[in-house]
């Protein structure tokens, strides 16, 4: 035991002598001190890495400089309809771009954080496949950012669904996870199951337009136990990837189908071909 002493006081050391301080001082509360020394002691095991490339930044979450720079982030005129970026200064109504203007969408108006390029694609599989769950707390601001023109008091925000065999697989549905951050960052709230998957469909990647949309007919259902938080209520779909818009397409319809108001769509990236 004498030895024990003589050892130097590690880190939950240091944290039980903050009790004791607080006590003595009295107006300060345990709380304010001990909070404060186990963030520093995470940080100093854990210090804050950039979110794409891993070196170290300020802030947790954050992303550096070069990485910022390359991660194409939508800002500025975009279509109103799927939020791709337009060229231009903010028009006087809203913009549709020329692929929806070809393919009417059944929402009522769409949003994408990023572009599918670049640093925007990385993030978007490490979600997806990577396991990389840490992406979900920036995202959630970034989905925010863009939705502001979407979102209403009433908005129920709801995922895309995810086939329960490929869940399993998976582990989790991104789409709900992103949905789930927005909630939480815009304090909306959330209906994870709103939507079902009633009948598994092939991977998507590859397909035509035509073929995503002749493979999602009658694959989405409304969960029969989320009726009613639907009916009359404005919507809004989240969803990882906006390429053509099937998925949201037929999920739009499935709502509107139950009785939803209005359906609007947001999307953590969106697919674009320059030029």
């Amino acid at each position: 035991m004498q030895e024990q002493r003589r050892c130097a006081p590690g880190p939950f050391a240091v944290v039980g002598k903050s009790f004791r301080i607080g006590e003595r001082l009295g107006h300060v509360s345990k709380d304010s001190v001990t909070v404060p020394v186990i963030q520093t002691a995470i940080r100093l095991v854990y210090p804050p890495r950039c979110t794409v490339c891993g070196v170290l930044v300020e802030s947790d979450f954050g992303i550096c400089g070069p990485c910022w720079r390359d991660t194409p982030f939508i800002s500025g005129m975009c279509c109103d309809a799927c939020g791709v970026p337009l060229p231009g200064d903010v028009a006087d109504g809203p913009a549709i771009c020329d692929d929806c203007m070809r393919n009417a969408r059944p929402w009522l108006q769409g949003r994408a954080a990023v572009l599918y390029k670049d640093n925007g694609r990385k993030l978007v599989l490490a979600l997806k496949y990577g396991d990389r769950q840490d992406l979900l707390r920036p995202a959630g601001k970034w989905l925010a950012r863009a939705a502001q023109p979407l979102l209403t008091a009433d908005t129920l925000i709801a995922p895309v669904p995810l086939h329960w065999l490929r869940m399993l697989r998976r582990r989790y549905n991104q789409a709900a996870l992103l949905s789930a951050a927005l909630a939480r960052e815009t304090g909306h709230a959330h209906c994870p199951d709103l939507l079902q998957r009633s009948r598994r469909t092939r991977q998507l990647i590859g397909m035509s337009r035509d073929e995503r949309y002749r493979t999602l007919e009658s694959a989405i259902r409304i969960h029969p136990r989320r009726r009613h938080r639907i009916v009359g209520r404005k919507v809004l779909l989240v969803d990882d990837v906006l390429t053509t818009g099937a998925t949201l397409s037929a999920a739009t319809e499935i709502c509107y189908a139950a009785g939803a108001s209005e359906v609007r769509i947001l999307a953590l990236a969106r697919t674009f071909r320059d030029g």
